[in-house]
């Protein structure tokens, strides 16, 4: 787990962030993300991963450390995944990438993929799992990874 953290941490956070920075820029905001402060990044990445989740739950040390502070609503709350894009253009550039993407026999995603599994999982409007699979060709792509199955 704690190479997942490290991936993530150095690979999928730095894009959020930015994002973050995009979206909030445009509309003249300032945001501040307090748990992204290296310092707190550094002490947590160095918490054993049981601790990290002690009551089976993500975010188990959080909740533990502000359940004194925060309403109990916001404590036990589900987390919530970060918002997904409005707009239909980027739904359209999706599947216009996934489609490309499931009739290139070449890509580096290709071994992984079921292509009629893959068709079904567009058709059903699951853009979530066809971004994550659009994000991993592209992992594959940009770091010249191939895979062999």
């Amino acid at each position: 787990m704690r190479e997942v953290c490290y991936l993530f941490l150095t690979r999928n956070l730095p894009t959020l962030l930015d994002r973050k920075d995009r979206m909030s820029m445009a509309l003249g905001l300032e945001v501040r993300v307090p748990f992204c402060d290296h310092r707190l990044v550094e002490y947590v990445f160095g918490t054993p991963w049981a601790h990290k989740t002690f009551d089976g739950r993500e975010k188990s040390l959080l909740r533990a450390a502000t359940a004194d502070l925060l309403p109990q609503s916001v404590v036990r709350r589900v987390k919530s995944a970060y918002p997904a894009i409005q707009d239909p253009t980027y739904d359209r550039i999706l599947r216009t990438r996934f489609t490309e993407l499931l009739n290139d026999r070449n890509a580096a995603v290709a071994p992984l993929l079921s292509v009629d599994r893959s068709r079904a999982l567009d058709a059903t409007d699951n853009l979530r799992g066809v971004e994550r699979i659009l994000a991993l060709q592209d992992f594959l792509t940009d770091y010249n990874v191939s895979l062999t199955v």
